[in-house]
């Protein structure tokens, strides 16, 4: 434990297990060859940047579920 200055004991806070949903996105996407194609077509886009967008998308609305829920 740490104490402050007036020796009063200080509990330090464990790290939430939501924050493990973070993690999803990296091998998500540096697994290049999983998403290394242009077909299919999504919206006139190459499956390749379909799915790098897309990503961006999750990576946001995942990064928010645990911004609230770990608040």
């Amino acid at each position: 434990m740490v104490h402050r200055i007036d020796d009063s004991p200080v509990r330090r806070k464990r790290p939430s297990p939501w924050l493990w949903l973070l993690l999803i996105p990296y091998p998500a996407l540096l697994w290049v060859p999983f998403y290394n194609r242009v077909e299919p077509q999504i919206l006139g886009f190459p499956f390749f940047y379909a799915y790098q967008m897309a990503f961006v998308v999750l990576t946001a609305i995942v990064t928010a579920l645990v911004y609230a829920v770990t608040d």
